[in-house]
Parts: C-alpha cells; structure tokens; sequence
C-alpha cells in the first residue's frame, strides 16, 4: 500500500513539472508583448457617382515588413522614409486591392499619402480613387494586402453611400472578398461574435486576469494557507461566481460605453486593465482585500468591459440595432471564456488536493501573472517599450 502511494506521489511531482515549467515559461516569455497583438488595417470606401474614393490606414510596422521603410536601419520609420518608399506603398497597394463587377475591374490610383495613428501606432494613410464603368453593378472588393506577412492580419472595412447605406466589414486570409451591395443583417452579426471571440483569445490580458481568479477555484482560502475544495460542486460553484460577476460587470460597462453613457481614454482603460491583472495575481499569493474572488471579477470586469467596448468600436458595424450588436460580440466573448473555463477547471480540480499546487504552483504561476501585467503597465501606463 505505501509503495502505490508512493509511486502515485511520484507521479504527481513529474505530473507538476511537466504542467507548471512550460506554463511559467510561456507567461515570462509574453511578459514584453502587447496584449493586443493583431495586425489591423482600417479600410473606408465611400461611393462619389460612378467612381469610388477610398482611405486605406495600413500599419507602419506592417509595410515594412511588406516592403521595407526603414531604409537606414535605426528602427524607427520618418515620414522622409515612407515618402521616398511612396511609390513602393503604392504599387503594393494597387496591386493587392481591387474593385470590379461583371463589367470589369475599376481603374484605381493613388490620391494621396499622409500619417495618422490609431491605439497609439503610427499607420500610413494611402487615398484612392477608383473609377468605375458607368452604371457598373454588383460591384466586389478584393483585398490581399499583408497575407502573406501575417497570415492572423485582417482588414476592418466601412462602406459609405452604397445602394444598402453604410455596412461594414471584416475581411481575413480565409474571407477576401466582399460584395458592395446589399449587406445580409445575420452575416454581420455573425462576424461580430467571430470577433468577439477572437477579442477573447487574442486579449491575453483579459485571459490572464481571468485565469488568475480561477486559478484558486479548485481551493479555499484558510488561516496559514490553501485547502482543497471538498467537492466538485464546491468548486464549481465558486467557478460560475467568479465567471458570472465577471460576465455581469462588463456586460454593463460595454453596453454603457456603447451607448455613449460612458467614454475614457483608451490609455487610461488598458493600463487599468493591466493594473487589474497585476492586483488580481497578488491576492492569490497575499490576501489584498476580504471577499470572495467574484467581488474581484465584478469591479475590475467593469474596466474590463470598457476595453471590450473599444475593441467593438473599432470594428466600425455603426447603424442601429445596438442590442443585436452588443448580444453578438458578446456571445462571442462569453463562448471563449467558456473554452477557458473547460480547459482550466478539470485540471486546478485534479491537482487541489497535491502538496505543490497550493504551495508551489499557484504562487509561482501568479507572480508570473502579475510580472506580465506589471510589463503591460509600464508599456501603456508609461510608454517604455519593454524587450
């Protein structure tokens, strides 16, 4: 009996160290990166008779791995660089952006070129205009910019003056096209839960946060340390707490944001954001305040909510139907959090009651946490680009 227990401890131990070292390392090795890390191009067409003129903001950091800006190499990219590369940009663009219908593509040139920034990075702004033949129909958009340097980049798109009003769109590697006319409602807000998914498992803040409050959902805080939940109803009760607050919060402050009752700077949200995640982390290793996680949840998943609202407002879908709007990105968000959910729960359940994961593992992995976030901070809080 003592050498199967033994054995068994054994394997717990080589269990621990094939789970935590990686996890550790992964959280370290993103403790320099940006929480939100897309490559993002902004793309508005607005119909001018039988002709269309269009504003194309594309990422510095993206050109240049496209066609090369910083000619002299110092790492930052001077307005001189991007026009001496000017009629580069241009031929690139031209070359991976169309517009056509049945009677033939429509004859598109370059307008003119400025700088503009968005979140804070600088993006070069290419204007076009693109004559059609008269009385042209059915019209498509085709967009192949930047594929093949970032197979995850995407284009938000807004169509102004069409025959179905102003619509927009979110054109990726696998969708590269989109119709100019009439656009389908469902189609719209499929995409928005699309991205309210993909806001989720690309937000690592917002996933680090909420794996910090779950990491001691499986546990219970005692005098002199952790002991094991003593059931699985009890830890999933705790569980649907903390995802519920959490849910709950920033459901209002997105709808509040959204509707124009609420409006921060975006600085100050993401750096509150990453504050979240840095206090969220240290409570589990030294209690901050009394009260159950799902206080925590519900206080910080109000700025949380905010970041959400930024991202859907940067998506462009304008027009009414807010509600359905709102109800789709947020079921987007809800299933990703879900996902993490059924990917954590069942192993912070099995592991509870071993020796290391109270001890060892939920301390280590939330210093981890909160050293991510306090990198996080100091990039959007202050500025320092950190390596």
């Amino acid at each position: 009996m003592n050498a199967r227990r033994g054995r068994a401890a054994a394997a717990r131990r080589l269990l621990a160290r094939r789970l935590l070292a990686p996890a550790v390392l992964l959280l370290l090795a993103s403790g320099g990166a940006r929480a939100h890390e897309p490559s993002t191009a902004h793309l508005t067409l607005a119909r001018a008779g039988d002709a269309w003129e269009a504003r194309l903001d594309v990422a510095l950091r993206d050109l240049e791995d496209a066609v090369g800006l910083d000619e002299d190499g110092d790492g930052r990219i001077t307005w001189g660089e991007l026009r001496a590369r000017g009629p580069a940009v241009d031929a690139y663009v031209l070359a991976r952006l169309r517009l056509g219908g049945p009677a033939g593509d429509c004859d598109a040139r370059v307008a003119g070129r400025e700088v503009d920034r968005h979140a804070g990075a600088a993006y070069a702004v290419v204007r076009l205009r693109a004559a059609c033949p008269p009385g042209a129909r059915e019209l498509a958009l085709r967009y192949d910019l930047l594929f093949d340097v970032d197979p995850q980049h995407r284009a938000l798109v807004r169509v102004e003056g069409g025959a179905a009003g102003a619509q927009a769109a979110i054109l990726a590697a696998d969708r590269r096209t989109r119709a100019l006319d009439a656009p389908a409602p469902e189609r719209q807000l499929a995409e928005l839960a699309g991205e309210g998914l993909r806001h989720i498992a690309q937000g690592y803040d917002h996933l680090l946060f909420l794996t910090s409050l779950l990491l001691p959902a499986a546990l219970r805080r005692a005098r002199g340390g952790w002991l094991p939940a003593p059931s699985l109803g009890v830890a999933l009760a705790e569980t649907a707490r903390v995802v519920t607050a959490f849910t709950a919060a920033h459901a209002l402050s997105l709808g509040a944001a959204s509707a124009g009752l609420v409006a921060l700077p975006a600085r100050l949200v993401e750096s509150a954001i990453a504050a979240s995640v840095i206090l969220a982390a240290a409570h589990n290793v030294a209690p901050l305040w009394r009260g159950g996680a799902w206080r925590v949840a519900f206080v910080f998943g109000l700025v949380h909510g905010l970041g959400f609202a930024g991202a859907l407002a940067d998506l462009g879908f304008g027009g009414g139907a807010l509600a359905a709007r709102l109800l789709a990105f947020h079921v987007g968000v809800e299933a990703g959090q879900l996902a993490v959910v059924a990917c954590l729960l069942p192993l912070l359940y099995a592991v509870r009651a071993t020796g290391w994961y109270p001890r060892i593992a939920l301390p280590l992995l939330s210093i981890a946490i909160a050293y991510v976030g306090a990198c996080w901070l100091a990039e959007r809080g202050l500025g320092l680009a950190l390596p």
